[in-house]
């Protein structure tokens, strides 16, 4: 049985998808083994597992890069989906602020904020990788800072000052931070009692 799935982007993302002289394409091939077939007019990505593959898991980390191509995210930071711990999740700022193209660019010029330094300390705060593309905000990350980092975008999006944004996020870092270390000296502690 032939294992595939298909995926539609869009079509300006095309050319970031098969990268200079195919280069992109081929480097998503042969890293999971599965063959692309691309509509450079429709946007549709037809990816197949090639016979024999033991693992058609590949499908779905091949499928989540080649989305993240397409939500604006170059091929090298899309990668970072071949990380198990990793995923992508998209913000649809439809859903925030409705059709209005003013209120979309309005929310788009806050979160990549002056010279894009609200995305690059959004990024540095939670280790997550931001694209602005289109009505949609993509975010690449460790799983448990996905729900933090888009926690800050929405409160962007719903008008909270970025002070207060940066703020929340410091304070789950502290949090975060602490667990870890509660966690890490753990161990010790019991070796202690015994």
């Amino acid at each position: 049985m032939e294992q595939k799935t298909f995926i539609r982007i869009p079509a300006d993302r095309i050319g970031a998808l098969i990268g200079p002289s195919g280069k992109t394409k081929k480097r998503i091939e042969a890293t999971f083994k599965i063959d692309l077939t691309i509509d450079g007019e429709t946007g549709n990505v037809d990816i197949k597992v090639k016979p024999n593959h033991p693992d058609v898991s590949v499908l779905f980390v091949a499928r989540n890069i080649i989305k993240a191509i397409g939500r604006g995210f170059s091929p090298k930071n899309a990668y970072a989906l071949i990380n198990e711990d990793y995923d992508l999740i998209i913000v649809d700022l439809e859903e925030y602020v409705g059709r209005n193209k003013n209120a979309k660019g309005r929310v788009k010029g806050r979160i990549i904020g002056k010279e894009g330094k609200s995305r690059a300390m959004i990024e540095e705060l939670t280790d997550c990788l931001i694209s602005i593309y289109g009505d949609t905000v993509g975010i690449i990350g460790p799983y448990e800072m996905l729900p933090v980092t888009k926690e800050a975008v929405e409160m962007l999006i719903n008008g909270s000052f970025h002070k207060t944004v940066w703020n929340h996020l410091y304070a789950y870092r502290r949090k975060m931070k602490k667990e870890k270390g509660e966690l890490w000296y753990e161990p010790a502690r019991r070796r202690e009692t015994n």
